[in-house]
């Protein structure tokens, strides 16, 4: 008899988080169901699952959570250890990886989050930050990539792929938000290749929302940053 192998993700549509290990098990090719969680009106399942932080994502495999999306994605890696793998098995080459992932997911999506939820002077200097950090991710490139630039087949995506689509993937909705050009393809023409690369694969099309539905969230949530405070 077959050992049991159910996976199921509680995650929330517009979660960055959830969506990287959603990537994940598709490019693994590991079948999962998914369950929409309400961050409102949270189920007693994801309350159960997650007591500390109760968020999402929640990963639960043959009946055994696990939060923390940093943490899914290595389980995910290490559980059904067969190609694509998420880390590259050369123990420097797979420290620089998760340098820049941790890089992508605390700089850079910080700096991202800023510039959606400030104005003024204070958007500016996110504007800033955001740059330097691209600038850097682009120097790293350098020594990431053989000839600086990532090149995907859709064979070979890894950890820092699943990274750099969750962070930066929807920036063309950021951009239509807060008017303000992140990727720009002049400054950072490697990564705004890459993004764009990301951005026209199934695997990828397959898990993010319709641009629309993405529009109208991150409205919602600079209209709602930017309100004055009640005094």
């Amino acid at each position: 008899m077959e050992e049991e192998n159910e996976v199921k993700l509680h995650g929330m549509w517009v979660s960055t988080y959830s969506k990287r290990v959603e990537l994940a098990l598709r490019v693994k090719g590991i079948p999962y169901e998914y369950i929409e969680e309400d961050l409102s009106n949270k189920s007693p399942l994801l309350l159960q699952y997650n007591p500390v932080h109760k968020k999402v994502p929640v990963l639960v495999h043959n009946g055994k959570p696990l939060a923390e999306s940093g943490i899914i994605l290595e389980y995910i890696d290490e559980t059904w250890n067969y190609a694509p793998l998420l880390l590259p098995e050369d123990p420097y080459q797979r420290a620089q990886i998760r340098f820049w992932a941790n890089f992508i997911d605390h700089q850079m999506f910080e700096a991202v989050a800023k510039v959606l939820t400030t104005d003024g002077e204070a958007q500016k200097t996110a504007i800033e930050e955001a740059y330097e950090n691209m600038e850097a991710i682009e120097k790293g490139m350098e020594q990431l990539f053989p000839d600086g630039a990532r090149k995907i087949d859709g064979q070979n995506l890894g950890l820092l792929d699943i990274m750099v689509s969750a962070v930066l993937g929807t920036q063309r909705a950021n951009e239509q938000v807060q008017g303000v050009k992140i990727v720009d393809p002049e400054r950072f023409p490697l990564m705004f290749s890459w993004v764009e690369q990301l951005n026209e694969l199934p695997v990828v099309k397959g898990v993010f929302p319709p641009h629309a539905k993405v529009v109208a969230f991150l409205q919602f949530i600079r209209k709602n940053a930017l309100k004055p405070s009640s005094s």
